[in-house]
């Protein structure tokens, strides 16, 4: 049996693992995938977050991704990736690097079992400033700076490729060899806020065939998450990957109030399996409920099964179909043979992400407050910041 084959009727636990510790975010990033912004006042208690460490501990997970939000405002968010160290689930975090701080950065050079990945979607700030906000370069370069200084090497730069960045490629390896980092590229998808803006920032026809002809010659250098197997439909060479939608098979997130979905890029309730607090725990989540029994089974390609590239591009990505309005065994709506475009033509109503703590920019002042943040003053304070003052240019 293909390892592929293996993996699509789903494993014991799953390799890619991504839990959101928090809602709340400096950042108003117009496409965030869980639309984050203020906390959820019913996030997972920091007691609640270690009996799931523990859960996965005794599942062999490997790693777990850690997000948000911004993870790293939780108070406790560094006592919980020590936790998890500790009991041998490594950790891999995204932060946009506003509380990577030269001190921190020295003890996470110094911690076993802990990537940083640092969100960056542009190689200027003009370009990355438009989508993440104003400063949000800065920090992120700043952050680099830091863990550079603290001599951690390889480290990641995630970008999601847009519109804007596509042409930016080269800037952007260039700038991972300049830390000796790794890039980390990504697709867009219409999720959360993305929903709005997807039309208008994902990358034209054009720009697809640039993107898959660039990851022919740098593939095996950067890392693209599985991100763009849909490329694949061109022909000219495979990409590097599992070829395949890893939704509930060896995919899944859990979020900050313990619910658990199939992918990361789908929140919403149709994709909705259960709850770590639920009995049995995200270990029955994963092995039993209904929801991933679906996904792990035949799966139908639809009209592509006609198609010459089917076996090549597996009928693209789930959460791209879902958001766009298009039926799950439909085109993807950035078909590279053209038949996405169509397709959306006659799609449906589009659906709306089931959670949203998107909010208005909060005003912060620029000041010193050492490295542990304040917890809110009330659980339903609406303000992901309370306690936490930032630079100028990053509310």
């Amino acid at each position: 049996m293909k390892l592929v084959d293996q993996f699509a009727s789903g494993l014991d636990s799953p390799i890619c693992l991504t839990w959101e510790l928090t809602f709340a975010c400096n950042l108003s990033c117009v496409h965030c995938l869980s639309a984050s912004g203020r906390r959820d006042p019913r996030e997972l208690t920091t007691e609640q977050c270690r009996a799931v460490v523990d859960e996965l501990q005794r599942m062999q997970v490997f790693y777990v991704n850690l997000g948000g939000g911004e993870p790293t405002v939780r108070p406790d968010f560094w006592e919980l990736v020590a936790y998890a160290v500790d009991h041998q689930v490594g950790v891999k975090f995204s932060t946009n690097g506003i509380r990577i701080t030269p001190e921190r950065a020295r003890w996470l050079a110094a911690t076993d079992y802990v990537d940083v990945q640092l969100s960056l979607d542009g190689a200027s700030a003009e370009v990355n400033d438009a989508v993440r906000g104003p400063g949000s370069y800065d920090a992120a370069i700043r952050a680099m700076d830091h863990l550079a200084d603290a001599g951690l090497r390889g480290f990641k730069i995630s970008v999601v490729m847009t519109r804007e960045n596509v042409d930016q490629l080269d800037d952007f390896a260039a700038l991972a060899a300049r830390y000796e980092a790794q890039l980390r590229i990504t697709r867009l998808r219409p999720s959360g806020r993305a929903v709005d803006v997807w039309d208008r920032l994902h990358p034209t026809a054009e720009q697809q065939w640039q993107l898959y002809q660039w990851l022919l010659a740098h593939g095996e250098q950067v890392l693209t998450g599985d991100s763009f197997f849909h490329l694949n439909a061109y022909g000219d060479g495979p990409l590097p990957g599992l070829n395949m939608c890893g939704a509930g098979r060896v995919v899944a997130l859990i979020d900050p109030v313990g619910d658990v979905y199939a992918c990361p890029f789908v929140i919403h309730d149709r994709f909705r399996a259960g709850n770590v607090l639920d009995p049995g725990g995200f270990a029955a989540v994963w092995r039993e409920s209904e929801l991933f029994r679906q996904l792990r089974g035949p799966q139908s390609g639809g009209a592509c099964q006609s198609c010459s590239a089917f076996d090549a591009c597996r009928g693209g990505c789930m959460a791209a179909k879902f958001f766009t309005g298009l039926p799950l065994d439909g085109p993807d709506p950035e078909c590279v043979r053209g038949h996405g475009e169509p397709a959306l033509v006659g799609a449906g109503a589009v659906p709306r992400p089931s959670v949203d703590h998107s909010r208005k920019p909060v005003p912060v002042r620029l000041g010193r407050r050492g490295d542990a943040a304040t917890a809110p003053d009330r659980a339903c304070d609406t303000s992901p910041l309370a306690g936490l003052t930032l630079p100028t240019g990053l509310g």
